[in-house]
C-alpha cells in the first residue's frame, strides 16, 4: 500500500510534521506497518507537488509542517468512499484504513466496514463462480481458487467482528429498526460458506 492515503488521513485531523506523522500512523495502526521515515519524507514531498498538501512554515523548533488543502480532501474523501481493491496487498491497506477511520474524527468507519464488505461478498461470489466453471480435475487452480474464497470469507468474518466491536464499543452510528446485524440494507447476513457451498 502506498502511505500516501495514510498521511492524508492524519493530516485531516491536524497539521503536523514528518516525524509526528510516522509516530501517529504507527499508533494507529498498532506498529505492525512501521513506516520508515525517508518513506514519510518523500511522500510528503510528491503530496505536495500534487497540490494535496501544502507547507506552512515551521514549528517553533524548526520542523517543517504539513496541511491537508481541500484538494487533498476530495482526494481522501474518494479514497474513504472506495472499496479497497482485492489486488496484491504489500500491507494491508484494509487493515490500515479501519484503523485510520476509526480513529479520524468525522469519518463514519460503520459505513466504510459495510460498504467494504458488499464488495468482499461480491468478490467472493465472483470466485465460487469461476471456480465452479473450471476444470475439476485441475488440482493446481482449484487450490489457489480455493485459498482466495478461503481469504475472501475469512474478511467478511473479520468485517463483521469489525462492526460488532463498534457496537460494543459505542463507536458507530446506530442501525435502522429490524438491522441487528450491522449489515447495511439489503446486504444478506448468511455465512457466506453456507450460502455459496464454495468448498464442498
Amino acid at each position: 500500500m502506498s502511505i500516501k492515503y495514510g498521511l492524508l488521513a492524519l493530516l485531516s485531523d491536524a497539521d503536523a510534521y514528518g516525524y509526528q506523522l510516522r509516530s501517529r500512523f504507527e499508533s494507529a495502526t498498532g506498529s505492525v506497518w512501521p513506516l520508515n521515515i525517508g518513506q514519510v519524507y518523500t511522500t510528503l514531498a510528491r503530496l505536495d507537488r500534487d497540490g494535496l498538501i501544502e507547507g506552512i512554515g515551521t514549528d517553533g523548533d524548526g520542523r517543517a509542517m504539513y496541511r491537508l488543502t481541500n484538494a487533498g480532501r476530495t482526494e481522501l474523501s474518494g479514497w474513504w468512499d472506495t472499496p479497497v481493491a482485492h489486488a496484491d496487498r504489500p500491507r494491508d491497506e484494509l487493515a490500515i484504513k479501519i484503523a485510520l477511520a476509526i480513529t479520524t474524527p468525522g469519518v463514519d468507519a460503520t459505513a466504510i466496514l459495510q460498504t467494504q464488505r458488499r464488495e468482499t461478498i461480491r468478490h467472493l461470489q465472483d470466485l465460487t463462480r469461476v471456480k465452479r466453471q473450471s476444470d475439476p480435475d485441475d488440482l493446481s487452480w482449484r487450490l489457489v481458487a480455493e485459498s482466495l474464497i478461503f481469504a475472501a470469507e475469512a474478511e467478511v468474518r473479520w468485517l463483521d467482528h469489525c462492526e460488532a466491536s463498534l457496537v460494543r464499543h459505542g463507536r458507530t452510528r446506530k442501525t435502522k429498526p429490524g438491522n441487528t446485524s450491522g449489515a447495511a440494507d439489503g446486504d444478506s447476513v448468511k455465512d457466506p460458506q453456507a450460502t455459496e457451498g464454495t468448498t464442498r
